[in-house]
C-alpha cells in the first residue's frame, strides 16, 4: 500500500497539495448548492481538511521547519490591518458572514466560534500555504514544480498567484496585497512555516476582532 502511494505520488505528484484544497472547496460548493448551515459543514470541512493533511503529511513536512522570525509576526499583524481597516473603501466580490448566534445558543454558540477560531489558525493557513506557496507558485514556473527550489521566485509567477489568492476572496484587494506579503516571507526564508505561521497569526486576529465587535462579514 505504501509503495503504491509512493508510484502514484511520483506520477501526480501534485495530489498531496491540491486535495486538501480541493476538499476544502468542495464542501464550499455543497454548502451553497444545498443552503447547508455553516454550523454544520464549517465543523464538517475543518476536520475533513485537518485529516487529509494528517494523512499527507509525510510528503510536505520537510518543507515546514519550525522556526521563529517577528518578521513574521509583524508581517501577520500588518496583514490583518490591512484587511480590516480599507473596509468599504473598494468594491467587493459576494458577500458572506457566519453570525454564530443565529446559528446556535448557549454553549454551542461558544463551541461553534471555538470551532471556527481552530480552524481558521490552524487548518486554513496550512491548507492554503500548501496549495498557493508551495504548488502552485512553482507549478506556473515549471509543471515539475518538484523538480523546482521551494521560494523559487519568478515576476510572473509572483504576480500571478498573489492575484489568483486575492480573487479567491470577497475582499479581493487586500486578499491580493495579503498573498503577495505571504510569498515574500517564503522568498526570504525559503521555508514555508513563515507564510503558514505569518497567515495564522492574521487569522487568529481577525477571529478575535470579528468576536469582540461582532462584525461578522469578516467570517
Amino acid at each position: 500500500m505504501l509503495i503504491n502511494r509512493a508510484i502514484l505520488y511520483q506520477k501526480r505528484p501534485y495530489i498531496p497539495y491540491v486535495a486538501p484544497f480541493a476538499l476544502f472547496a468542495i464542501c464550499i460548493y455543497v454548502e451553497l448548492l444545498f443552503n447547508i448551515s455553516q454550523r454544520i459543514i464549517y465543523p464538517i470541512k475543518t476536520i475533513l481538511t485537518a485529516a487529509a493533511l494528517i494523512y499527507f503529511w509525510n510528503t510536505y513536512k520537510q518543507e515546514i521547519k519550525f522556526s521563529f522570525s517577528w518578521l513574521t509576526v509583524i508581517s501577520g499583524v500588518f496583514v490583518f490591518f490591512v484587511w480590516v481597516l480599507p473596509e468599504g473603501l473598494y468594491p467587493q466580490i459576494g458577500h458572506s458572514e457566519f453570525n454564530p448566534y443565529e446559528q446556535a445558543s448557549g454553549y454551542d454558540v461558544y463551541f461553534f466560534i471555538s470551532f471556527r477560531l481552530i480552524g481558521a489558525t490552524l487548518v486554513v493557513p496550512l491548507m492554503e500555504e500548501l496549495f498557493w506557496r508551495s504548488f502552485a507558485l512553482r507549478f506556473v514556473i515549471k509543471t515539475d514544480f518538484k523538480s523546482l527550489p521551494l521560494g523559487q521566485f519568478s515576476w510572473f509567477s509572483f504576480i500571478f498567484i498573489s492575484v489568483l489568492f486575492g480573487f479567491e476572496h470577497h475582499r479581493w484587494l487586500v486578499g491580493i496585497l495579503a498573498g503577495m506579503v505571504y510569498s515574500g516571507l517564503l522568498y526570504r526564508s525559503k521555508n514555508l512555516f513563515d507564510p503558514i505561521l505569518s497567515h495564522a497569526i492574521t487569522n487568529f486576529l481577525l477571529g478575535i476582532y470579528v468576536v469582540s465587535t461582532h462584525h461578522w462579514s469578516f467570517w
